[in-house]
């Protein structure tokens, strides 16, 4: 309680008096290093940024920084209270305790010796800002704070599948018909294949091998191109460990995003079923966009 209270009382009087503000060149990512206020260990610098995704790198941390993320949409608009902010540390990320700060109060988000595990962290967006706190050295000179954001939406097809948002909420139900006509419009991947098995298993999630015979859409490439004419795709899905891995061979549509570069599962309907569904919406003109089935 004691350290709580004189960090906040610091940190108060650092915005008052030492704030320094410095603006990423991109308005995505930020590189900056303690050195610049090593002499004054108690400052506290704004950083702003403007992106869905970047990174931040923190050399030699001392005192501490306010991320402010602020994305084209407003926080306190209906769309940007469903953004959240996730963090993924880098595996070298050493030196800074992470918390969510607002009105002068500190939640910790993830402590130093987390930061090696790579676990992801979130929080809604309306919350706070991220107050990266520098852990007090002896000796800075191998100490780099280093981690990948991410703006993640808390609606949409699939997004209640995503466990790092709120584990608490993960329901493992089948999509409604409108969210995956949208999903096979909109998912960062969508493409229709079988399930192969799991590969590993996390405390939040499993990992499970894919072999796709269509795919319409993808980022980043996902999944891989082999066999003839290249009809045919592998790669890896994660999947929430609350939801089953389907069994069989049976072929699944097979939508979702991507975090962090990994695949993770959304909407998944058998395909066949899928395929009457689009057959429907294509003959009343409901469907969202136009794929080729064939």
């Amino acid at each position: 309680m004691t350290r709580l209270w004189a960090a906040l009382h610091w940190v108060t009087v650092a915005l008052v008096y030492r704030a320094l503000a410095q603006y990423s060149s991109d308005q995505c990512s930020w590189r900056g290093s303690g050195l610049s206020h090593e002499w004054h260990r108690r400052d506290v610098e704004q950083v702003y940024l403007r992106c869905s995704r970047g990174s931040l790198e923190w050399l030699y941390p001392t005192g501490a920084i306010i991320v402010n993320l602020r994305p084209n949409t407003e926080p306190s608009s209906a769309n940007g209270a469903r953004l959240h902010v996730c963090i993924k540390p880098e595996l070298h990320s050493r030196g800074s305790h992470l918390y969510l700060e607002r009105t002068g109060d500190l939640r910790l988000l993830m402590a130093e010796s987390e930061h090696p595990q790579r676990k992801v962290r979130c929080f809604n967006l309306a919350d706070g800002a991220l107050f990266v706190e520098a852990v007090p050295q002896a000796d800075i000179s191998r100490r780099i704070t280093a981690f990948q954001y991410e703006l993640v939406s808390g609606r949409g097809p699939g997004a209640h599948l995503y466990p790092h948002l709120n584990p608490a909420l993960v329901k493992c139900e089948p999509c409604s018909d409108e969210e995956v006509l949208m999903a096979v419009c909109t998912s960062d991947f969508a493409g229709s294949g079988t399930f192969q098995g799991v590969l590993s298993t996390t405390d939040k999630h499993r990992q499970a091998a894919l072999t796709l015979s269509r795919l319409f859409r993808q980022k980043n490439g996902l999944f891989a191109g082999a066999g003839a004419r290249g009809r045919r795709w592998t790669g890896r899905v994660n999947i929430s460990r609350k939801c089953g891995v389907p069994r069989g061979r049976d072929e699944y549509l097979v939508t979702g995003s991507v975090h962090f570069g990994e695949a993770w599962l959304g909407c998944a309907p058998r395909y066949k079923d899928f395929l009457r569904l689009y057959g429907t919406a294509e003959r009343t003109g409901s469907n969202p966009c136009h794929i080729d089935t064939d």
